[in-house]
């Protein structure tokens, strides 16, 4: 009498197989996921660090304050920036960089997004005639 199917030993190896590659999925789709949240965030960041460089350009104060802080709320968060303004061997000239975070006392921002701005030219002297 000859008889067919798995032994026992068979079916535990392949429950085995099937738990081993169960678990490296579930672990590559949670990686995936977290890696999804943490592009999110890095997004909303240097969104808030442009506004902020965009306001900075638009403002007529020479030169940029160093160490400004503020807050913007963005995606349902409130997200906190900081200024950072550096001399640069042009003087008129300045290194701006915004530091984002979404606790104000975390070690470590989640983006920083830096830009340079220069003085404003003298618009009335442009526009004088050179007999002037």
């Amino acid at each position: 009498m000859k008889h067919t199917g798995m032994t026992l030993l068979e079916v535990m190896v392949a429950l085995l197989i099937f738990a081993i590659t169960g678990t490296a999925v579930m672990k590559a789709a949670s990686e995936h996921l977290n890696s999804i949240s943490v592009i999110e965030e890095v997004t909303f960041a240097t969104w808030v660090a442009n506004n902020r460089l965009t306001q900075l350009q638009l403002e007529s104060r020479w030169p940029p304050q160093n160490n400004v802080k503020g807050t913007q709320e963005l995606a349902d968060r409130t997200w906190h920036w900081r200024q950072i303004v550096k001399e640069t061997t042009d003087k008129d000239m300045r290194a701006v960089e915004i530091e984002v975070r979404l606790q104000a006392d975390a070690d470590s921002a989640i983006t920083n997004v830096g830009t340079f701005v220069t003085r404003r030219a003298n618009t009335s002297a442009l526009s004088r005639s050179p007999g002037e």
